[in-house]
């Protein structure tokens, strides 16, 4: 009998050469079986996993946006251009004076990550989805002093950075997520640019592999603690679970010593996080791919201490992964269930809360959803292992006394033409104080501002 490590060789190369081909034969690939919709809300339909011989490759090329073309807003919204131009833009952030601080960054070189036939095949994909360009490496500051929705003032805020992420500001000090690191600068209202050095409050998961090299950052509402959202370092830990220490999991950091614990884990790779009305931290979670159109729904769920969500043994809930060889954890440890399923391969990012905002007032006005004050606005940055293509919008998630209900509303959406190349890509979403919401769109190169119709 072979040794198992040879087994695992083979199982890779064999997987790469089939990405290979998917790349090449799109044709070959899976197709989704279930009713649109059906594996989104509180009870999804969770299909029977499956293993095309050839995994399924199909993501939208990025062009960008046509002269003259934006997003299409849902009904009683509206959108218009906050700022573009920009270098990828992932994440924005919004100071309590008003100013927009958006995070123009790229994945950092990661020397491991693309190694062998798959890695090879998947930094094709990605390129042609749009995340092949540099990383800027800087915090912009955008200011729209006249209230009119247009940034008239571009600045760049915060320079020199690496692959920076998530932003958090407390009191006079502004948080920012590196891949590697959170970092301390001082702040001042009003100010344009920050040039103090900065304070390391801890050091993050990274490396040469350094697989889904986003790090979200979310302050407790004391302002005592840190959240950091850590993805996997691979889909199904195949590079082994030593690998993946620190990762796929929500880290808590002691803002003023930097003593960091695991918060919650059993996550692929939690993106975006909220707190909700009633306190409860919210994240969004990128689940597995190559088990077929239809698996595993991403999904949105809130997370307490000490709260496991699987990954990799087990998804949605207590459905095990024949594929993961690793032993199980010991001791046993309960799989708690995700709350709410966004569907499958959808890629969710950017999480926002929002309670008794105009924009919330005309979207419930516009659904069946009359009741709801609050809820979850949600960015999809669209799927690369479905057919047909999912996510590529921007969603609302309703809520009733802090729990989700019913099905999403379209807040934005026409990212994709009708050929299936992707004018814009959405990634990170903010409120402002008017109660308006601002959209990073990483392919368009634009942040998008959203309102309610007079």
């Amino acid at each position: 009998m072979p040794a198992l490590s040879n087994i695992r060789f083979r199982s890779v190369a064999i997987g790469g050469l089939a990405l290979l081909l998917a790349a090449m034969l799109p044709g070959c690939s899976d197709y989704s079986r279930i009713a649109p919709g059906a594996d989104v809300g509180l009870q999804p339909v969770l299909a029977k996993p499956s293993a095309p011989l050839i995994p399924t490759v199909n993501i939208a090329p990025a062009i960008g946006w046509p002269e003259g073309h934006t997003p299409r807003a849902g009904t009683g919204l509206s959108v218009r251009v906050f700022a573009s131009g920009l270098d990828h833009p992932r994440w924005v952030h919004v100071l309590p004076n008003g100013d927009v601080l958006v995070a123009e960054s790229n994945a950092p070189a990661r020397p491991e990550e693309g190694r062998g036939i798959k890695g090879w095949v998947m930094k094709q994909v990605m390129a042609s989805a749009g995340a092949g360009v540099p990383s800027a490496d800087r915090i912009t500051l955008l200011r729209d002093a006249d209230g009119d929705g247009v940034a008239e003032l571009r600045v760049p805020f915060l320079v020199g950075l690496h692959s920076p992420f998530g932003m958090a500001l407390v009191g006079d000090h502004l948080y920012v997520a590196n891949t590697d690191a959170v970092l301390e600068f001082p702040y001042t209202p009003g100010q344009t640019h920050i040039s103090a050095a900065p304070r390391t409050v801890a050091t993050l998961p990274a490396g040469p592999i350094n697989h889904h090299w986003t790090k979200g950052l979310l302050a407790s509402p004391d302002g005592r603690r840190l959240y950091v959202s850590v993805g996997s370092n691979s889909n199904i830990a195949e590079r082994g679970m030593a690998a993946e220490a620190g990762r796929a999991s929500i880290l808590q950091i002691d803002r003023s010593t930097g003593a960091t614990t695991g918060f919650a884990d059993g996550l692929r790779n939690p993106v975006g996080m909220a707190w909700s009305s009633d306190g409860k931290l919210w994240t969004v979670v990128n689940e597995r791919d190559e088990v077929g159109s239809d698996l595993v729904p991403d999904y949105l769920t809130p997370v307490a201490s000490g709260d496991f969500l699987g990954w990799p043994w087990w998804w949605y809930g207590t459905h095990r992964d024949s594929r993961v060889e690793w032993a199980l954890p010991t001791p046993a440890r309960e799989v708690k269930v995700p709350v709410y399923a966004l569907g499958s391969h959808v890629a969710p990012l950017g999480l926002a809360a929002a309670a008794h905002s105009p924009l919330i007032e005309a979207v419930s006005d516009a659904s069946t959803t009359r009741t709801s004050a609050e809820g979850m606005f949600i960015g999809l940055h669209g799927s690369w292992n479905r057919r047909p293509m999912s996510g590529y919008k921007v969603i609302w998630v309703p809520f009733v006394q802090g729990k989700p209900v019913g099905k999403p509303i379209d807040i934005l959406s026409g990212f994709v033409s009708q050929d299936g190349q992707a004018w814009g890509r959405p990634v990170g979403v903010a409120v402002d104080a008017a109660g308006r919401l601002l959209v990073a769109d990483d392919v368009g190169n634009t942040v998008w501002q959203v309102r309610a119709r007079p």
